[in-house]
């Protein structure tokens, strides 16, 4: 991960590997999931294997956390973020993962009023709604 960052400064970790990042799922990624903005440059090809994905706006922007990987600053998105994001492109990572992240979430974490927020400015809000009632 800390590779990767190296590789897109401007990156943010998203997807599977924040997923991995907060303990949030089983799946193991082969590739490092970033967000760039809309118009930045897509890195060129070369180790570790990245997985872009084009975000904008406050869905890019806000959840951001810098953590420190290796000696590494790593942006890596909130584990609420993660989660509405996992929503937002469950057709990119399937909705099993979804489900299973947003299990995991509720599990640890209990607050939803983050997720609240992030499923909001990710426009997942009414996706949402109905798994977390089943939830219940």
């Amino acid at each position: 991960m800390a590779e990767a960052c190296k590789r897109v400064p401007h990156g943010v970790v998203c997807l599977l590997s924040a997923l991995r990042f907060h303990d949030l799922t089983t799946q193991a990624p082969f590739e490092i999931w970033m967000a760039i903005d809309v118009a930045a440059r897509a890195p060129a090809a070369g180790y570790p294997p990245l997985r872009i994905v084009r975000m904008s706006g406050l869905a890019r922007t806000t959840g951001v956390e810098e953590h420190r990987v290796e000696g590494v600053p790593v942006n890596v998105y909130s584990a609420a973020k993660t989660v509405a994001d996992c929503f937002k492109y469950r057709n990119k990572i399937g909705l099993d993962v979804a489900l299973e992240a947003l299990r995991d979430y509720r599990r640890v974490r209990g607050n939803l009023d983050d997720l609240w927020l992030f499923a909001r400015i990710c426009r997942v809000a009414n996706v949402i709604r109905p798994y977390l009632e089943a939830t219940a």
